[in-house]
């Protein structure tokens, strides 16, 4: 039988996306140096719930020293227009201290937090050496979901025995978007499905150690046609339902996810570059600080072009070819929603979409703020209130450290939907 949701917790989970963030931006003017502001900020915008990259195999798996933890960029300009990577500057933090005031903060604002770990995916790229890296890859795959597992039963015993912090936990993650990642390294063909029997040990390993506690493990997109893959043992159904659409036929045109096909250099000069842009080829961190490419599962193709694109190209192309999109973007959308609602309906279980909606936009580009994304908010925290989620993003942009945080009405509007009758 799947846990109990806990009667303290909030009826809706209003979910601002802080990711690994929280810990790598925490420098003077950087939007996570003060935690009160940004806890205060969240909850004018409507929210009650933040999710994180909880760092949980670094602060207790690892057996690195956490006390000085030394954050920064990838490297020279590196990634400093690409969304989530566009750390400014060195930071230093007290790892445990830092994770216990995030907590605190939380507490003072009636806020909750959803535990996770973005470690295998991208994580580890922004300490200042390679040894959280080395750590995380040195672990067995067939142990990494167990890894992880023990990383958060500590974290959550630690923060048990600061004043109780745990109460401000919704929910544990094993990890974010488990099929795309360094979990399932040496899996072959369908990997939501050949993931299962690890995700399933891991699992298993934190119920022996909090057997009261929802946990859980998320997914990429709605894998329909792959969900018999996911452990029927879950306590949450947690999906991330990206649509992309016309935003794939750009990914596609421009081979950015498929290194096996030729760039073409040429045409993105013309259609998204800025005057000036140099080679993909001659584009990447300082030569000390390249071991960060293996350390981040977003490619080198997909950061050069967000880094050197013009923002009004790239929106300009995406605006072009939306109207060959719409329709299905917004069916496969409801479809997905109403995917994920049916087998959290017959495994027993709440659904929530901690992060979504149309996908991954450069920084400055404003796709997903304009009016074709906004109305996908509008659409997409509508359909899941329709379909009974006990929570979801307003939009995975909609945080600090993202442009469209700025945009208060939009958040405001759209948390209000998400808790209508």
């Amino acid at each position: 039988m799947p846990v109990a949701r806990p009667s303290h917790l909030p009826d809706t989970l209003k979910i601002t996306l802080w990711d690994f963030t929280w810990y790598t931006r925490t420098g003077p003017g950087e939007p996570f140096a003060d935690l009160d502001r940004a806890f205060a900020e969240a909850v004018e915008r409507g929210y009650n719930t933040v999710r994180i990259c909880a760092m949980p195999y670094l602060l207790f798996g690892s057996g690195l020293d956490t006390a000085f933890l030394r954050l920064g960029p990838l490297g020279g300009a590196y990634g400093q227009r690409l969304r989530w990577y566009d750390v400014r500057a060195t930071t230093e933090i007290d790892a445990r201290a830092h994770l216990l005031a995030l907590f605190e903060a939380a507490r003072r604002h009636d806020c909750f937090v959803i535990l996770s770990s973005w470690e295998y995916q991208q994580s580890s790229s922004f300490a200042r050496d390679r040894a959280w890296f080395d750590a995380l890859m040195a672990v067995d795959p067939e142990e990494r979901p167990r890894a992880l597992a023990d990383g958060l039963a500590d974290l959550i015993d630690f923060l048990a025995a600061h004043d109780g912090l745990d109460d401000r936990v919704a929910f544990a993650e094993l990890h974010n978007e488990v099929q795309a990642g360094f979990l399932t390294e040496g899996l072959e063909g369908d990997t939501v499905v050949a993931l299962r029997p690890r995700l399933e040990r891991g699992l298993a390993r934190f119920r022996e150690r909090h057997p009261d506690r929802m946990v859980t493990v998320n997914y990429a997109h709605v894998p329909v046609g792959s969900l018999r893959g996911v452990p029927r043992d879950v306590d949450v159904a947690a999906f991330h339902p990206y649509v992309y659409g016309v935003l794939d036929e750009l990914l596609d045109t421009f081979a950015l996810r498929d290194p096996s096909r030729p760039f073409p250099q040429e045409r993105a000069d013309r259609e998204l570059l800025r005057p000036g842009a140099p080679r993909l080829q001659d584009w990447a961190p300082p030569a000390d600080e390249r071991w960060r490419l293996d350390a981040t599962v977003v490619g080198l193709r997909e950061v050069y072009v967000h880094d050197w694109c013009d923002p009004e190209h790239w929106d300009a192309w995406l605006y072009d070819r939306y109207a060959v999109h719409r329709t299905a973007m917004e069916q496969k959308l409801t479809t997905w929603i109403a995917a994920a609602a049916d087998w959290a309906a017959e495994t027993g279980v709440p659904f929530v979409f901690g992060e979504g909606w149309v996908g991954y936009t450069p920084l400055h580009g404003t796709f997903e703020e304009g009016p074709v994304g906004a109305a996908f908010c509008r659409l997409a925290v509508t359909e899941s209130a329709k379909a009974g989620a006990w929570g979801a993003v307003v939009c995975s942009n909609a945080a600090p450290h993202h442009p469209m945080w700025g945009d208060v009405a939009l958040q405001q509007e759209c948390n209000a939907l998400l808790t209508a009758p």
